[in-house]
Formats: structure tokens, C-alpha cells, sequence
């Protein structure tokens, strides 16, 4: 067998990020945010495991503790309490160390337990995902390097481990609660980056899910596109979700 599997030309790699990161966004914002922490849509049961299944290969992130601090960001949204508000900790501490102060957030194990109930606890979960966080990344670095070669491996894996630190945990915790327009006067800091939620699956529009956390869908403008929306609109065209209290 050749190694690697398939020509190492820069299209082919930079194809695949864009195309593995996107999948990555969709499902971070459409399954972790949308479905389990705010239960705006139902999931059909073979979008939702593989939905699960690729945030445990491409991020490693832990169902329960994504939602048990998404929810507490909710709960104490920049009060202290709250784990990533850039009124508290600053927004450079916020935008390029998100990750970190997302990790500190779930070392809190009471906090995971109260505000990550009805979050799965299946054989998978608890066997495989919630155990063995590692293996998922671990698993994806070696398909990487068998794809691509060693060395446009490891720098498509890299991106694809920097994607959601950065744009979900850096970018919309940090800018999205720092700059940008406001639709809604609420009583945090929230705005929206862009009116067209496509680069982070229609996390930009921020200030917008802060006045309607319950909505599955994030655009209330004319002019504002959201791509994760468009996505459980074609997955409820499919009969694969069910999108509950759409409010806009």
C-alpha cells in the first residue's frame, strides 16, 4: 500500500480541513448547543451518535461538560460564576486561552453533574467517549498521516485541533461578548459578529441567541443568514429532526 494514501497536493489537504472543520462547526452548534444544551430540536438518533461520534474524533469535547458550562455561561452570563466572560477575565485572556478556561471550568465536577443532566449516558458514553476523551484525536491524527504523509498529516490535524479552541471557544466567547452589532438591549454584553453565520454555523449571530436561548433558529433579520438553521431545516425535510420553539 502507498503511503500516503492519496496525492499530497495542497488542494487536497486544505479541501478536506475546510470541509472536516465545517462538519466539526455544524455539529458543535446544531447537536452540543442547539440539541443538548438548550433541547430547541430533536435529534433523529443516527444524526445525533454521529454528531457525537465526530466531536469525540475531531475535538475530544465531552458531552456533558460542553453543556454543563455552555449552561453555566447562561446561568451567570458575565457575573463571577460565569466561565468564560471576557468582562471578567479579559477579552485576550478569553479569545486565545478559551480553551484552557473551558478545561478549568469542567474540572468542576459538581458543576458538570448539576448543569449537564439529560446530557447521554449510554454504554458508549460512559465505555467509550466520556472514558477515552483522547483516543478520538488520537485516532484522527493517525488517519491524517495515512491520508496525507507525515508532515501535511500533522499540520491538518493541528488545524483541525486549534478550529474549535479558537472560533467557538475564543471568537464567540470572547468577541461575541465584546463586539460587534446588537439586535436586542439584554442585559449582558452579547452581540453578533456577522449578520451571516456561516464561517462558525451561525454562532456570529450571538446577541440573537441571547434573547431567544430557546430559538433553534439564530437569524431574525432579513438580511441575517444561519447556516446551522438551514441544516435542521434539510435534516426536517429528511424526517432526521424536529425543531421545537422556533420564537423569530
Amino acid at each position: 500500500m502507498s503511503f500516503p494514501l492519496l496525492p499530497v497536493s495542497g488542494w487536497w489537504v486544505v479541501l478536506y480541513v475546510l470541509l472536516a472543520t465545517h462538519i466539526t462547526i455544524a455539529s458543535v452548534t446544531i447537536y452540543l448547543h442547539r440539541s443538548q444544551s438548550h433541547m430547541s430540536v430533536i435529534l433523529h438518533p443516527l444524526v445525533s451518535h454521529f454528531m457525537r461520534f465526530w466531536l469525540w474524533l475531531t475535538t475530544g469535547m465531552v458531552t456533558k461538560e460542553w453543556v454543563s458550562s455552555h449552561r453555566k455561561h447562561h446561568a451567570f452570563c458575565e457575573r463571577e460564576g460565569d466561565p468564560h466572560s471576557p468582562k471578567i477575565y479579559g477579552i485576550w485572556h478569553v479569545l486565545f486561552g478559551g480553551a484552557f478556561l473551558y478545561r478549568k471550568a469542567v474540572q468542576d465536577r459538581d458543576m458538570v453533574e448539576k448543569y449537564g443532566r439529560g446530557t447521554p449516558e449510554d454504554w458508549v458514553e460512559r465505555k467509550l467517549y466520556s472514558r477515552f476523551p483522547a483516543l478520538g484525536i488520537t485516532l484522527l491524527l493517525a488517519v491524517n498521516l495515512l491520508l496525507f504523509g507525515w508532515l501535511a498529516g500533522f499540520l491538518a490535524w493541528g488545524v483541525q485541533m486549534l478550529w474549535i479552541p479558537f472560533w467557538a471557544a475564543g471568537v464567540i466567547n470572547g468577541l461575541g461578548h465584546f463586539t460587534g452589532y446588537r439586535n436586542f438591549q439584554v442585559k449582558d454584553n452579547s452581540t453578533n459578529l456577522f449578520p451571516w453565520g456561516i464561517l462558525i454555523g451561525g454562532e456570529e449571530l450571538h446577541n440573537n441567541h441571547h434573547r431567544y436561548a430557546a430559538s433553534p433558529k439564530l437569524a431574525v433579520k432579513p438580511w441575517e443568514f444561519d447556516i446551522g438553521w438551514a441544516y435542521i431545516r434539510l435534516l426536517e425535510l429528511l424526517g432526521l429532526a424536529k425543531a421545537k420553539r422556533v420564537i423569530q
